[in-house]
């Protein structure tokens, strides 16, 4: 009876880890964020004051494999980054590899300084470090075209421009090993609004959305770069939100 009752408690326990659900929140301040969305991916949200739409949280990812983690889009400045940075490294234990900003805005690149100056390399569309140098700020070190391929643990991730939208240069990113897109501003959360079009290609964006559809079409979890994550309803959602422009 009593082996009975060990194996009992250790089949229970074992369930109970199995059963926690994501995502569930893992840090939490004033500034900073961070939720684990799937076994090795996180968002984490930091929040810029704006004029017309006050304070925005703005999304970003971590994707990790091992000891070793990349980011997608940066905390909105150098604080909330330094933040972010020693989540990583002291918290989950891994080592920075690679910063994306997925386009040239404060809530991708607003942090970007602080990246540099950990010596953690950064990698952007050629077209965020065109816009990024015309706005006098912190721009990526390492430029790519299309599409680029960065390894992470025993993985990988990949950051693919499909065409115009939020901006001329936004780009996503994939963890396939997770099967999450990171889409950025490129990607609404469902009942959202349009939002600022101040850079945008609004007649390309429906298509551009159609293209990552295409491109990505096993995906499960589809991460916004505000608001909150879901799955391919949330591509259809901004497909239908520009389709008539």
């Amino acid at each position: 009876m009593k082996l009975k009752g060990v194996l009992f408690l250790i089949f229970w326990v074992s369930a109970s880890v199995k059963a926690q659900k994501l995502p569930v929140e893992v840090y939490r301040s004033a500034d900073l964020v961070v939720v684990q969305i799937a076994p090795n991916a996180f968002v984490h949200t930091s929040y810029l004051q704006t004029n017309d739409f006050g304070k925005v949280p703005c999304n970003g990812m971590i994707a990790r494999d091992a000891n070793e983690a990349l980011v997608f889009d940066t905390p909105t400045n150098d604080k909330g980054a330094e933040e972010l940075i020693n989540f990583i490294e002291n918290k989950l234990n891994c080592k920075v590899k690679a910063v994306v900003p997925t386009h040239f805005h404060d809530d991708c690149l607003g942090g970007l300084a602080a990246f540099h100056a950990h010596k953690i390399p950064s990698f952007g569309n050629n077209k965020t470090i065109d816009l990024a140098k015309a706005n006098q700020t912190a721009y990526p070190q390492n430029g790519f075209t299309e599409t680029i391929k960065l390894n992470v643990g025993g993985s990988f991730a990949t950051a693919t421009f499909l065409g115009e939208g939020h901006t001329k240069d936004n780009v996503v990113g994939y963890f396939p090993s997770e099967n999450v897109l990171f889409g950025g501003c490129l990607i609404k959360e469902i009942q959202a609004t349009k939002g600022f079009l101040g850079d945008a290609n609004v007649k390309d964006w429906s298509g551009t959305v159609m293209k990552v559809k295409q491109a990505f079409p096993f995906v499960k979890l589809v991460i916004p770069g505000h608001g909150e994550i879901g799955g391919q309803e949330l591509l259809d959602y901004t497909i239908n939100l520009f389709k008539h422009e």
